[in-house]
């Protein structure tokens, strides 16, 4: 009974790993970047006010989706400790923390959003402001959200650039896979350090980043949905590490 909990559990875990990294490829772009996209006019504080107002649906389900995307993240950083630790225990945990620290950033960075809804919810004591004025402390609040974004994505590129390196010495996965998850690291890495010193190249940056993510990130999630891992090699390893 043992040795069949032993054989089984690596699958177990690199599939449901996998199934959770494939729903933030849906949940994540959907919150993260369809949302703000329709909704924030750059530069336009009254027709991001007015797009707030008019689709206050949509705003909400992207912070219900960002939500979902941090909750998630938490379950993401334990299951991808205990596929990896068999190749270092101490590297296993500093990605452990990276992602959650990431993770953690996420949630406090929804607070701008929820600024922003209270300042469009009319309130009597918001009355001290001039609208245009309320407009304006909207769109400053989500863009600050805009900033928080990059200082997560940091805490991300870390955690996949040591992902990408254990994955890479496993033996357990393909090394192939290593080397695109350090490929997509250096994309999240170079968003943010780019829009923090270059932010007029944001759109330059977002496609890089936005590439290097689906060539980097996606091989592993359906390697790990569709085929798992090699539970022979993963035990051999942790059997190395007692």
């Amino acid at each position: 009974m043992t040795t069949r909990t032993a054989e089984t559990s690596p699958i177990i875990y690199a599939r449901l790993t996998g199934l959770l990294l494939l729903l933030l490829v849906v949940v994540g772009p959907f919150s993260q970047l369809y949302v703000p996209s329709t909704l924030i006019v750059p530069g336009d504080a009254t027709a991001t006010a007015d797009n707030i107002r008019a689709s206050e649906s949509l705003f909400l389900s992207g912070i219900v989706g960002q939500s979902v995307v941090f909750l998630t993240e938490i379950v993401l950083t334990v299951l991808l400790y205990v596929l990896l630790r068999p190749v270092s225990r101490t590297l296993a945990l500093v990605a452990a923390f990276a992602r959650l620290a990431l993770a953690i950033i996420q949630g406090i960075n929804l607070l701008p959003y929820f600024i922003a809804l209270l300042l469009l919810s009319s309130a009597g004591y918001l009355t001290v402001f001039e609208p245009d004025q309320l407009d304006a402390l909207v769109l400053l609040f989500l863009n600050a959200h805009g900033y928080g974004v990059f200082i997560w994505q940091l805490f991300f590129g870390f955690h996949l650039l040591v992902l990408g390196y254990l994955i890479y010495k496993s033996g357990y996965f393909p090394r192939i896979l290593g080397i695109l998850m350090v490929l997509g690291s250096l994309g999240y890495l170079l968003d943010s350090y780019g829009n923090i010193l270059l932010p007029n190249y944001e759109e330059i940056f977002g496609v890089i980043v936005g590439v290097t993510a689906v060539i980097g990130e996606l091989p592993f999630f359906l390697w790990l949905a569709i085929k798992g891992v090699n539970v022979e090699r993963y035990n051999e390893r942790a059997q190395q590490l007692r």
